[in-house]
């Protein structure tokens, strides 16, 4: 076998172009299959720490069914339909009066789209609206400034806190706090920027987000209803036992179909269960190149036999069986598959490198063990009718080939 090895290794260095080229293929295809995957795997494991960052406690109150029985994710009725707004402020009251025991705290959330003005900068921002609590449920801190305060929801002032990236659009290297800035008809006055957080599920990234006083946004930009809330059960309370309690109370104002309550485990799994199928479908796209990389060594491989005829019939005539040439000729075409598939891996990691302060990627042992796997695999499964033909040719047809 180690001769066989040897050989094999020696026939490949022979040729080196073409070798390369023969592995061209399965470069490029063990490359996408692993950095799409990556993404796919970074993009899960995004998700896992951006709602572990919010805690174990946390309970969500959205309009609609998005997560199944007929809408959104998990049925036919658009996710648009089945989100439709029709919470209000009320709600979150009677929530908290009714449920002192199993629930802490509640925020509201409500989003709208405005242009925004600062100098001769202007264009569309997204707005969320929502208390002073905020700051507090969704651990945020003001890097500069602070978050507006709860006698600044009652009033109804005209203040504003910016995500960082706001900040940067509008004010670039000034310092934001204490300036105006024009949203719609009306100027407000910046109190605070955020520290940088990230993004958000469906929809922009935290650092975005223009922040206003619930009460403020209700004035000035003539919103009716709440997007979500986002409640805190109490430490120690079964968050089972708080989402029971929170859906009987939004009963005696909603039907069941016109609100969903849902913990952490449920918005996770739904969106694990989306992401995992993106990254199926991509490493599955992807998979395409390597068939055709298959094809490619399949075809260098019978023209190798050919070339090497005379070769191959020496060998046999000086007693090399049908079997070792076949083992022969596997090898060489697992090799270049192999080789191909080292190369594909290291370009694949090397690019999630590259783009990871700009996405998400995460290279696995299991993409890397895959890629082995498949390389290899690709290259036994087109190089064995090559083998075959070397294998069936007839020592003295072999030796008279010119």
């Amino acid at each position: 076998m180690i001769d066989i090895f040897l050989v094999a290794i020696k026939a490949i260095l022979v040729n080196k172009v073409r070798s390369l080229l023969t592995m061209l293929g399965v470069i490029i295809g063990v490359g996408s299959v692993v950095l799409l995957t990556s993404i796919g795997t970074g993009l899960q494991a995004y998700v896992e720490d951006q709602f572990a960052a919010l805690g174990t406690d946390t309970i969500y109150v959205v309009p609609g069914t998005p997560f199944g029985e007929g809408g959104g994710f998990g049925g036919s009725t658009s996710m648009i339909e089945s989100t439709k707004p029709i919470l209000k402020k009320e709600y979150l009251k009677d929530i908290l009066r009714d449920n002192r025991d199993v629930v802490k705290d509640g925020v509201l959330m409500a989003i709208a789209i405005n242009k925004a003005k600062y100098g001769n900068n202007e264009k569309k921002i997204s707005i969320l609206g929502t208390t002073n609590n905020y700051e507090t449920v969704y651990n945020t801190k003001a890097e500069k400034g602070t978050w507006f305060t709860k006698s600044n929801n009652e009033k109804k002032d005209q203040v504003a806190v910016l995500g960082p990236k706001v900040a940067e659009e509008f004010f670039g290297e000034v310092d934001p706090v204490g300036k105006n800035l024009k949203i719609g008809s009306k100027s407000y006055k910046v109190v605070g920027v955020l520290e940088e957080k990230g993004g958000g599920f469906g929809g922009p990234s935290f650092d975005n987000y223009v922040y206003l006083p619930l009460e403020t946004m209700y004035e000035d930009l003539d919103v009716q209803y709440i997007d979500n809330f986002t409640l805190e059960a109490k430490e120690g309370v079964e968050i089972k036992t708080a989402i029971k309690a929170v859906e009987k109370t939004l009963l005696k104002d909603l039907d069941k179909d016109e609100f969903t309550v849902v913990d952490q485990t449920k918005l996770l799994e739904t969106i694990q269960g989306i992401l995992g199928m993106f990254t199926i479908g991509l490493g599955g796209i992807s998979a395409i190149s390597l068939v055709v990389g298959g094809i490619g060594i399949m075809n260098i491989m019978l023209v190798s036999v050919t070339e090497r005829t005379r070769e191959i019939g020496l060998r046999k005539a000086l007693g090399a069986t049908p079997s070792t040439i076949l083992t022969q000729f596997l090898i060489e075409a697992a090799l270049l598959s192999l080789i191909g598939g080292i190369i594909g891996l290291v370009i694949a990691y090397l690019g999630s490198l590259a783009i990871q302060p700009f996405f998400p990627a995460r290279v696995t042992m299991n993409a890397v063990l895959t890629a082995f796997g498949v390389s290899t695999v690709v290259g036994l499964f087109f190089g064995a009718a090559p083998a075959k033909k070397a294998a069936s040719l007839s020592p003295i047809e072999a030796l008279r080939y010119e």
